[in-house]
Order: C-alpha cells, then sequence, then structure tokens
C-alpha cells in the first residue's frame, strides 16, 4: 500500500483534515467519498487549487474502491454535533451510518487503518470494534486527542510556556466525563505539581475551558474542525510513517484501572498497524474513580444502542 488515504465525508472536518494533510506534503493520494456529489466536487476542486503552494498530492473524488490501496480510512461523516447537544446525543443517526460503512472498507481492504472522527466517537469505534473484534488494532478514534491539545494549549498560557514543552493528558471520554491527568503533568520532565504549581482553582478554570471549548466554538460558528484537523493529520502522519507517537487516542480497553470492554482515551503507542502497544501510565485514585465513572457513561449509552 502507498501513503494513500480515504476521507470519508466532505464536510468542515474531512475537508478540513484533507487540507491538513496536503499541507504536511507526506501523503501521496487522499481520496474523500460523499453522498453530496455536489459537495465533494466542489471541495476536491478546492483543495486541488491548494496544493501547487506546498506539493504534488493527489485529490480526486473517491469510492469505496480507493481503500483497497489506501493505508488509512478516516471516518467524518455523519449528524454533527448543534449548539445544546452533546455528543453521545448523536449516537443513534451516526451508529447506523457507521454501521453500513464499514462493511464496505473492510471488504475492500482487510489490512486498512480506520480512524474515527465522527462523534460519538468512542462508542462509534466501540461499535466498529464489536463488528470486527480481530481488527481491534487497526480501529482507533481521535478521541481525547483534541481536548488534550486544548488542555495543553490553556497550561501554556496560563504558565506562559510552550504548550510543546507542556506534557499533559485527558483521557476517558472524549465528552462531558473526561478526566484531567494533572497528576502526571509535567513541564519538560519536571513534574507541574512540584516545579510550577497552579492552584486548585486555576486547575479547575482550566480544565473546564478545556472540556467546554467545542461548546463555545459551536455557539460561534456551528462546528468545529481547525484544530481536529491538524490533529487527526498528526495521527495520521504517526501511523503511515510508523512514528511511534504517543498520542491519547480512543481504543479498545481490556483490563485497566478496572475498565474493561469499553472503547475511550488513553495514551498509546501509534505506528503503521494503528495502536502498535499500550502503556501503563500511573494516575491517583481520584483519577482513577473519574475514570471508571466515564466508562460507566459510555457503557450506558452503549447499551441503549445495542
Amino acid at each position: 500500500m502507498k501513503n494513500k488515504v480515504t476521507i470519508i465525508g466532505a464536510g468542515n472536518v474531512g475537508s478540513t483534515i484533507a487540507y491538513s494533510l496536503i499541507l504536511g506534503n507526506d501523503v501521496e493520494e487522499i481520496a474523500i467519498i460523499d453522498i453530496n456529489e455536489k459537495l465533494v466536487n466542489a471541495q476536491v476542486m478546492d483543495l486541488e487549487h491548494s496544493v501547487p503552494f506546498v506539493g504534488r498530492t493527489r485529490v480526486k473524488v473517491g469510492t469505496y474502491n480507493d481503500c483497497v490501496d489506501s493505508s488509512v480510512v478516516i471516518i467524518t461523516c455523519g449528524v454533527s454535533q448543534k449548539e445544546g447537544e452533546t455528543r453521545l446525543d448523536l449516537v443513534d443517526k451516526n451508529s447506523k451510518i457507521i454501521k453500513s460503512i464499514l462493511p464496505k472498507i473492510f471488504e475492500k481492504n482487510e489490512d486498512i487503518v480506520v480512524v474515527m472522527v465522527t462523534n460519538p466517537v468512542d462508542v462509534l469505534t466501540y461499535i466498529a470494534v464489536k463488528m470486527y473484534p480481530k481488527k481491534e488494532q487497526q480501529i482507533l478514534g481521535t478521541g481525547t486527542l483534541l481536548d488534550s491539545a486544548r488542555f495543553r494549549h490553556l497550561i501554556g498560557e496560563h504558565l506562559s510556556i510552550n504548550p510543546k514543552s507542556i506534557h499533559a493528558y485527558i483521557i476517558g471520554e472524549h465528552g462531558d466525563s473526561e478526566v484531567p491527568l494533572w497528576s502526571t503533568a509535567a513541564v519538560g520532565n519536571m513534574k507541574l505539581d512540584t516545579c510550577l504549581k497552579i492552584s486548585k482553582l486555576d486547575k479547575e478554570k482550566i480544565f473546564n475551558e478545556a472540556k467546554n471549548a467545542a461548546y463555545a466554538i459551536i455557539e460561534g460558528k456551528q462546528s468545529t474542525y481547525y484544530a481536529i484537523g491538524a490533529g487527526t493529520s498528526r495521527l495520521v502522519n504517526g501511523i503511515l510513517f510508523d512514528k511511534r507517537t504517543v498520542l491519547p487516542v480512543s481504543h479498545y480497553i481490556k483490563n485497566h484501572y478496572g475498565v474493561s470492554d469499553i472503547c475511550l482515551s488513553m495514551p498509546v503507542v501509534i505506528g503503521r498497524k494503528g495502536v502498535v502497544s499500550r502503556l501503563c501510565v500511573e494516575i491517583n485514585d481520584d483519577e482513577k474513580k473519574l475514570l471508571v465513572n466515564s466508562a460507566k457513561i459510555l457503557k450506558n449509552t452503549i447499551e441503549k444502542v445495542l
């Protein structure tokens, strides 16, 4: 397989992911699939016109046949979150869409890595894994990749430090029950609580702002797409080039801190086959309880759907 990516969904998220991949100039070809022919043709034309400024990526209107020689398929199609809705509110409609397209993907390519972006991403990733349990390593969701980036950005702003030097994760659900790992947060290799202490009040403010960022953005412009585009591009780059990058993504969890048979985000090693290996992150008792609660909320939602 070549460094080719197929994106299912030509809306704001799918097209912005394609644009981010073009800017990275690492992908040979991008195929975009959408049932709205007018939209997908217009998006592809616009994206093609950006290519001469940065590289030689081929962009085209795709079909499921493009999965045959693609290394990664990115799923962004579905009903998007509207103002006043939580990500879990989208589950019924989007689960039906995912169930209908996954067979079309794996029918064409059994080795392809599936990156789920559509919300509720944890629930849909779980549904995908349950449909294809032997492919759990190849199926992952963007999860709290974006939440963790927001978290690092806000910590960096508070401390006046480049967020690239901030090592901090949000784990659990990509949603209202997500968990900030303050106990492992670090600047460089120094624990945050020992070198640059942040007050409890400021920690609550930073986390709530990170957790609720999507609601604020949706209220202002109906959807989020720039940051998830950049984050997904980085994730895909890690897969295509076997970077062995550690990223917090949604994946199938088995017997981890009392959590099992669920998809949620924990830091894992990302490589050519998807989730290459899992890490043992030491978290405190309070964080463990919050993680268990997050898993419980997701399981309740899944039971209603399945």
